[in-house]
């Protein structure tokens, strides 16, 4: 059994749209190499930085991330099982290419939908504003299909008034 305790720069496009491990920034890696009767059975931590964007308001979030690794890579030579939905790696020229499963290993672990904070209210649909800034903030929304009435209403209400004025006229 071998240790490595190492920093590496990430690779591109380590993460989602919203969210993810800037290119270049480090990523520790705490690794544990086992001889196995296929392989070797890497296994291990990695920890790095994730920044990004909230899915609902945009306010920028950055937090650590630690990601625990294992993986089994392959002998070169020796026949790979016929596990159709299981990625296999192999040994090539006595080197280990340990980028997709960093890679698979952080990207699975980021949210789907980051979020600056559970309650985040995010923003206006009709102004962009942001709702935690403004907690009472709203728009009267009228529904064009009656926006034809909302003029009687105040024609109405001034017929009633009328109306009222008439009915005592009546009675004196």
């Amino acid at each position: 059994m071998k240790t490595l305790e190492r920093t590496v720069p990430a690779p591109p496009e380590m993460g989602a749209a919203l969210i993810g491990i800037e290119e270049g920034s480090n990523i520790d890696l705490d690794l544990r190499f086992e001889a196995v009767h296929e392989g070797i059975l890497v296994s291990g931590t990695a920890y790095s930085e994730v920044s990004g964007e909230c899915g609902r308001c945009l306010e920028p979030i950055a937090y650590d991330l630690e990601s625990d690794i294992q993986e089994l890579f392959f002998f070169e030579g020796n026949e790979l099982p016929d596990e159709e939905d299981v990625d296999q790696h192999q040994i090539v020229d006595d080197c280990i290419d340990l980028e997709p499963v960093l890679r698979d290993t952080v990207v699975t672990a980021l949210p789907f939908q980051p979020v600056c904070r559970e309650d985040c209210q995010g923003l206006c649909a009709e102004c962009g504003i942001r709702l935690a800034d403004e907690p009472g903030h709203h728009h009267e929304i009228l529904d064009p299909r009656w926006a034809a009435l909302s003029g009687l209403a105040g024609t109405a209400a001034d017929d009633a008034a009328s109306s009222t004025d008439s009915v005592e006229r009546e009675e004196s």
